[in-house]
């Protein structure tokens, strides 16, 4: 089996870095959701209110913080990514070496590397 276009490992070099940035962004929906939920428990007040409830506000939020803090190298190397990818394309066509279907997939993925590029982080 031979090893590997450099086309098909762009393209899958940008598909993991698009699907991490899903990840993140679900991983920070929910941190979000878990500090607001915290906010409005402290907020109630009452009896069964978990006496470790401000430090558990506090670990939840440096944790959404620190989620946040990864949007900006992964759009980095997701640009670099994006970039090196247009470059196989580009090469792949002026040489005539990449079957239809590679080429197809990695115009698909070039596609949604670019639109996770322009995605604004929070």
């Amino acid at each position: 089996m031979p090893p590997p276009s450099n086309l098909v490992v762009a393209t899958k070099s940008v598909q993991r870095l698009v699907k991490e940035e899903g990840y993140y962004r679900a991983e920070l929906s929910k941190g979000e959701k878990r500090v607001e939920n915290l906010e409005a428990d402290i907020r109630k007040g009452g009896e069964d209110l978990d006496p470790n409830a401000e430090f558990v506000l506090k670990q939840e939020s440096r944790a959404v913080e620190e989620t946040k803090a990864i949007f900006t190298p992964l759009k980095k190397r997701t640009e670099e990514a994006v970039t090196k990818l247009e470059e196989q394309i580009a090469l792949a066509e002026s040489a005539g070496t990449a079957a239809d279907e590679e080429l197809s997939t990695a115009k698909e993925v070039l596609k949604q590397g670019k639109e996770t590029v322009a995605k604004e982080t929070n």
